[in-house]
């Protein structure tokens, strides 16, 4: 039996929340905005996964800041939807992304530690 990974399954279902966010915005005919957050928003999972199997610690460190940069990009073309007036808004995954970003700087901490 495997062991639940809980940065796994939170980026992968952040992924899916931001996908389902990006396709809101471009049926309201918003394309930019949704291209670039879609980008970023998929890739904190997708370096996350790829950390899983990394080739040494320093790797997967590397991996992991990646990802958090990716996260914290995703948290600005958020906030940029919150402050536009024309745009809508998702408070769930402005609280997700930063979640995400706080988890992802611990494990890089204590990866570091030893």
């Amino acid at each position: 039996m495997q062991t639940k990974n809980v940065i796994v399954d939170k980026s992968l279902d952040f992924s899916v929340e931001v996908i389902k966010f990006c396709e809101l915005l471009e049926s309201q005919r918003k394309f930019v905005v949704p291209r670039q957050l879609l980008r970023s928003g998929t890739s904190i999972g997708a370096n996350v996964f790829e950390a899983q199997h990394a080739e040494s610690r320093a790797d997967f460190i590397h991996k992991m800041k990646v990802a958090i940069k990716e996260a914290n990009e995703t948290l600005y073309w958020l906030i940029l939807c919150e402050r536009s007036s024309s745009y809508p808004t998702d408070a769930n995954l402005k609280n997700s992304a930063e979640e995400l970003i706080k988890i992802i700087s611990k494990i890089i901490l204590s990866s570091k530690k030893y």
